[in-house]
C-alpha cells in the first residue's frame, strides 16, 4: 500500500469516503464505562429492590402508610450505589475528553485535521513530539523520530524508526517527525485488539465482605418468601384479620433481610471514595476499597510506579585529562544548541544551564548516527551512545562502561572533535562518560517499606531488561531485587506457580505473560493488587483482584482499572489501605447487630407458622425505633471511627459471640411474654409493647459488646442512644403503635424485663460460647 500512495499528496477525499463508507475506518475509543441508564437499571432492578416492592404495595393495601418507612433504607442503597458510580463515571470521561487530539492527515496534498475516528486506511498521517499514534501503520518519511512504546511493550527505552518501520498505535513520539501510512484501522489496531481481549476476561468483585453480606441475602431471599406466604395462609386460616397477617408476614420478612446492613456497606464505602477524592484517588468500584485491605501481594510496574518515566541526569565521568566543569558546559552546549527535545536532552537541561557559548553550528540527533553536537567557536563537541561515538574503544573504558550499566545507567560519551563536526567522526578525544538513570518518584522508597512493614510482598513486572529493573529496586529498598527473571527466555510451558515463587524481578515481561504471572500468583492463594499506566497493563490489571492506574497513563488502562491515580502518584495507596481496613474492622464489627434480627426474625416466623392462636408478634413500623436508634445510628457512625489495624477474621466470630445470643435471648423473651401475656390477658398491642422493649435492652447490651475496646467516641454514641429509645417509649409512643408502659400492670412487667435482661443476656452468651467452642474442637478432632 505505502507504493499505492503519495505521502505528499495522500488520499484523495472521495476515496477517503469511499473507504469511511465501507467502514474501513478507525474507531472511537471504547467507552469502558456504562451508560447512566445502565448504571441506573443496574442498581435498580435487583431481587432486593422487588422482594421490598412487593412488600410495600402489600402495605398500601392495608393502608397502613406509617408502616412504609422500611422503603427508606432501599431507596437510599440504591441511590447511593447509583451516585458514587455515575461519579466516577463523569470524572474519568472527563478525563478522556481532555486527552483527545485532532490528529493531523494529508488529504489532497493538504493538512486536515481529524478526529481520531474520521482516519481511513491508508490516510497518511503527520506525527511530530508529543504525539500519540491512533492507529497501526508504516513509516514512509521520518527525521530523527525517536518512539517511546513503554505503553505497549512496557520498556522505556527510546526506539529509532526509520522509513519503511512498523509503527504500533498507543506508542508516542519522544522526538522528530514523520508520515505514517495507516494499514491497520479500527478493531485490527493492537490498542483495539488488547481492549477486544480485556473485554472477554469476566472480573467479578473480590470483596469478601460484601460477597459474604450478599450470600446471606441471597440465601435469606429464597426462604423468605416461600415461609412469608405460608406464615400469611397459617395466619389467616386461622382467623387473622387480613391487614394484620398481612403487617406481621411483611415485619417478619423485613426482620429476616439485612437491609440496613447493605445500605451501611455503601454508605461507609461511599465516605471512603470521597475522603480518597480528596486526597486525588478516584475510585471506580466500591468494593475495591475493601479488596486492597485485604492484598497481601503487589505487583508493580516500574514505569509510572517507581519511576516516573523521565530521565535524570546523574553525573559526569572526566577523563584523559578534562575537568567537570568543562564536561558539563559542553553538554549544556550540545543540547541548547541542537534543539532536541527526547528525555535524555530533557533531563540534561534540567540539571545544567546553556553556557551561551558562541555557537557556529548545531546538530541535532538522528537514528542513524546515534549522537548529537555542536560547533562552537571555542570547540567542537559531541555526546552519543559510546559503541557509535567511539571508533576504537579501549578495554578499560569499556570495563567501565559494562560496570555502571550493570548497576542499571544509560551510559553515554562525550568527545572533542578537532576538526569539522561530521559522520563518520574523526580526530576525537574522548572528554569523559554520562550517567543517565530512571528519575526515581522521591516518595517510592518510603511507600515500598510501608507496604512491606504490613506484610506485603513486592514484587515488580516490566517490559524493560531485568538488570536495570533489578537495579532500580534495589535503590528503593525492595527485597529479594537481586532475584530475577527474563521473561523473554521463558518458554510458553514453564510452570509460572514456581516462578513466581521464586523470583521478585520479572524482566521484558510480554502483556500475556503478565497475565500468566498474576494468574499464578493467585493460583498460589495470594490476592493481587497489580499497578500500571500502559496498554500492555491491561489483561493483567484485569486479571488481578485489584487494578491501580496512572492518570498519566492510557485511557483504555484507566477505564478497566479499579483505582486511578489523578495525580500518578502512588504513595496515595497508603490512603487506600487505611481506609480498607478502617471499612473493613468497623463493618465487621458491627455486621453482628444487623444479623440479630435476622436471626430472631427467622426463628420467630418459623415458630409463628405452628403457633396459630397468636399473630406475629410485631408490625414493620414497631421495628422502626429499634433499627433506626439501637442499629442504624449507631452502626454508621461506629462504621466511621479510626480502626487502622490489620484486618482480621472478626466477622464470624462476632455472629457466634453477640449476634446468635442476642437472638436466641430475645426470642426467649418473646415467647415468655405471649405465655404471661395470655395469663394477664394482654391484648396484641401490650404485647408488641413488652416485646420490643426487651428486643431494644438487648439490642442495647449487643451495642456495648461490638464497641470493645471502648474509647470516649464510642461512649459518646452508645450512651445516649438507651436515652433516645427510652423517651421513644415516654413521648411517641403512638406514633410507632406502642402502647404507655406506664400503665398496670405492663409497668411492673417492663420493670422486670429491664432488670432481668442483663444476666439473662450473659447467662445465655456464656453457654453459646461453650457450645461452639466444643463443637469446633470436635470438628477438629475429626478432621484431624
Amino acid at each position: 500500500m505505502a507504493e499505492q500512495v503519495n505521502s505528499q499528496q495522500g488520499l484523495t477525499e472521495s476515496k477517503a469516503n469511499e473507504l469511511y463508507q465501507k467502514g474501513l475506518h478507525n474507531s472511537k475509543r471504547k467507552d469502558f464505562t456504562l451508560s447512566v441508564p445502565q448504571i441506573l437499571k443496574n442498581n435498580t432492578f435487583t431481587l432486593f429492590n422487588i422482594i421490598n416492592i412487593v412488600l410495600a404495595l402489600m402495605v398500601l393495601y392495608t393502608g397502613d402508610y406509617k408502616n412504609l418507612l422500611f422503603l427508606v433504607v432501599a431507596i437510599a442503597n440504591t441511590v447511593i450505589g447509583s451516585i458514587q458510580e455515575i461519579r466516577s463515571k463523569h470524572q474519568l470521561d472527563k478525563m478522556a475528553i481532555l486527552s483527545e487530539s485532532k490528529v493531523r492527515v494529508i488529504r489532497d496534498g493538504s493538512i486536515k485535521e481529524l478526529d481520531a475516528d474520521q482516519i481511513v486506511l491508508g490516510d497518511v498521517i503527520l506525527l511530530s513530539h508529543g504525539n500519540q499514534v491512533p492507529i497501526d501503520g508504516q513509516v514512509m518519511t521520518a527525521t530523527g523520530l525517536q518512539v517511546d512504546e513503554s505503553q505497549i511493550t512496557g520498556e522505556t527505552k527510546s526506539i529509532a524508526k526509520q522509513e519503511g518501520d512498523e509503527i504500533t498505535s498507543g506508542s508516542f513520539i519522544l522526538s522528530g517527525s514523520a508520515r505514517i501510512l495507516a494499514t491497520k484501522v479500527g478493531d485490527d489496531t493492537f490498542v483495539n485488539r488488547m481492549e477486544s481481549e480485556v473485554n472477554q476476561t469476566d472480573k467479578h468483585s473480590d470483596s469478601k465482605m460484601l460477597h459474604t453480606i450478599n450470600k446471606i441475602i441471597q440465601i435469606l431471599t429464597f426462604i423468605i418468601v416461600p415461609l412469608g406466604i405460608t406464615l400469611l395462609t397459617t395466619k389467616l386460616l386461622s382467623g387473622d384479620d387480613m391487614n394484620k397477617a398481612i403487617l406481621g408476614m411483611v415485619a417478619s420478612m423485613i426482620g429476616m433481610i439485612p437491609e440496613g446492613l447493605v445500605l451501611l456497606s455503601s454508605v461507609t464505602l461511599a465516605v471512603s471514595a470521597m475522603k480518597l477524592a480528596k486526597k486525588k484517588v478516584l475510585v471506580r468500584d466500591l468494593s475495591a476499597i475493601e479488596t486492597l485491605a485485604r492484598v497481601d501481594t503487589i505487583c508493580l510496574d516500574k514505569t509510572g510506579t517507581i519511576t516516573t518515566g523521565k530521565l535524570k541526569f546523574e553525573d559526569v565521568l572526566p577523563m584523559n585529562d578534562a575537568s567537570e566543569d568543562e564536561m558539563k558546559a559542553a553538554l549544556g552546549g550540545i543540547v541548547y544548541a541542537s534543539d532536541d527535545d527526547n528525555e535524555t536532552s530533557s533531563a540534561i537541561k534540567k540539571a545544567i544551564d546553556n553556557p551561551n557559548w558562541p555557537l557556529i553550528k548545531g546538530i541535532p540527533f538522528s537514528s542513524d548516527k546515534k549522537w548529537s553536537g555542536a560547533q562552537f567557536e571555542n570547540g567542537n563537541y559531541v555526546m552519543g551512545a559510546p559503541q557509535f561515538v567511539l571508533s576504537n574503544m579501549d578495554d578499560a573504558v569499556q570495563q567501565k562502561i559494562d560496570s555502571y550499566t550493570s548497576k542499571g545507567y544509560r551510559v553515554l560519551s562525550l568527545v572533542k572533535v578537532n576538526g569539522e563536526v561530521q559522520s563518520p567522526l574523526e580526530n576525537i578525544v574522548l572528554l569523559g562518560l554520562i550517567l543517565i538513570s530512571d528519575e526515581i518518584r522521591s516518595d517510592a522508597a518510603d511507600t515500598l517499606a510501608y507496604f512491606r512493614s504490613q506484610d506485603t510482598d513486592l514484587n515488580i513486572i516490566s517490559g524493560d531488561d531485568p538488570k536495570t529493573v533489578s537495579n532500580i529496586g534495589s535503590r528503593v529498598g525492595l527485597v529479594n531485587s537481586d532475584k530475577l527473571l527474563d521473561m523473554s527466555k521463558v518458554s510458553d510451558d514453564s510452570d509460572y506457580r514456581t516462578l513466581v515463587k521464586k523470583y521478585t524481578i520479572f524482566g521484558r515481561v510480554t502483556p500475556k505473560q503478565k497475565k500468566r504471572l498474576i494468574q499464578a500468583y493467585q493460583s498460589n492463594g495470594h490476592t493481587v493488587a497489580m499497578t500500571g499506566d500502559g496498554v500492555n497493563d491491561m489483561l493483567a490489571m484485569k486479571q488481578a483482584n485489584c487494578g491501580v492506574a496512572m492518570a498519566s497513563g492510557s485511557e483504555s488502562t484507566k477505564g478497566i482499572a479499579d483505582f486511578v491515580l489523578i495525580n500518578s502518584n502512588f504513595s496515595a495507596m497508603v490512603n487506600v489501605l487505611g481506609e480498607g481496613r478502617r471499612v473493613i474492622n468497623n463493618i465487621s464489627s458491627v455486621a453482628s447487630l444487623y444479623l440479630i434480627k435476622t436471626m430472631f426474625s427467622l426463628a420467630l416466623t418459623v415458630l409463628f407458622l405452628f403457633i396459630t392462636s397468636y399473630s406475629y408478634p410485631f408490625q414493620p413500623i414497631q421495628l422502626t425505633p429499634i433499627n433506626t436508634v439501637m442499629v442504624g445510628l449507631p452502626s454508621f457512625l461506629l462504621a466511621l471511627s479510626p480502626n487502622y489495624q490489620r484486618v482480621t477474621n472478626q466477622f464470624y466470630r462476632k455472629i457466634y459471640d453477640v449476634a446468635l445470643p442476642a437472638a436466641i435471648t430475645i426470642v426467649g423473651y418473646v415467647l415468655a411474654i405471649m405465655v404471661i401475656g395470655s395469663y394477664f390477658d394482654f391484648n396484641y398491642m401490650q404485647r408488641a409493647t413488652l416485646s420490643i422493649l426487651v428486643t431494644g435492652v438487648i439490642y442495647w447490651l449487643a451495642l456495648f459488646m461490638v464497641s470493645k475496646p471502648f474509647n470516649k467516641i464510642k461512649l459518646t454514641i452508645i450512651i445516649p442512644t438507651i436515652v433516645i429509645f427510652a423517651m421513644i417509649f415516654v413521648f411517641f409512643n403512638r406514633i410507632f403503635s406502642l402502647v404507655s408502659i406506664f400503665d398496670y400492670p405492663i409497668n411492673m412487667h417492663a420493670i422486670i424485663i429491664v432488670a432481668t435482661a442483663l444476666p439473662v443476656f450473659f447467662l445465655v452468651t456464656s453457654i453459646v460460647k461453650r457450645i461452639v467452642k466444643k463443637v469446633s474442637q470436635m470438628r477438629k478432632k475429626r478432621l484431624g
